[in-house]
């Protein structure tokens, strides 16, 4: 699996931390494993660029997705139908598009939800993630689909990582 990331925020970022959530997620959404995705940390300058050129709003936002390949993922935790389906990989590869993340927005909600910036970055690829997906949240029953699909992943993901030691340092408020 092919994550790319870049940091062109002008901020520190631990791209490993978000390299290693975003392999994370696709591997529990069992995505093909050639499968490419990009991941690009901008200011809120740029941020607003392109939030207003493709969403039409005004300001900088927190996460934008822009799909590549219509992919799609099998469903979470199971249900495989046809023997064998446990052990193959989702769809096809291929490219899963970008996941834009402005780390000066994230720092305002780690602080407003109480939790680090790092943490809320890693909850933004989850997020940006899944709406490349196809996963959205216009309606209150996307909404609870894709939230709670969010939800299950940074939770088992959190718990993987510090059985593993990777969340030294990074726990609780910051």
């Amino acid at each position: 699996m092919s994550i790319d990331i870049a940091n062109e925020a002008g901020v520190a970022v631990d791209e490993v931390a978000l390299a290693a959530v975003a392999r994370y997620v696709l591997d529990q959404l069992r995505i093909h494993p050639l499968a490419e995705l990009s991941v690009l940390a901008v200011d809120e300058r740029a941020m607003t660029e392109l939030h207003e050129r493709w969403m039409g709003e005004p300001g900088p936002t927190d996460v934008l997705s822009f799909p590549m390949d219509e992919l799609r993922p099998p469903p979470f935790g199971g249900a495989h139908t046809g023997r064998g389906a446990a052990e193959e990989p989702g769809p096809a590869p291929g490219l899963l598009g970008d996941v834009v993340l402005c780390p000066q927005v994230a720092a305002v909600q780690a602080r407003e939800a109480g939790h680090s910036a790092q943490e809320e970055l890693e909850l933004l690829v989850v997020h940006g993630i899944l709406h490349l997906l196809g996963y959205d949240h216009a309606d209150p029953e996307e909404q609870a689909t894709m939230f709670g699909l969010q939800d299950r992943l940074l939770k088992s993901w959190r718990a993987a990582s510090a059985a593993d030691g990777g969340l030294e340092g990074r726990e609780g408020p910051g």
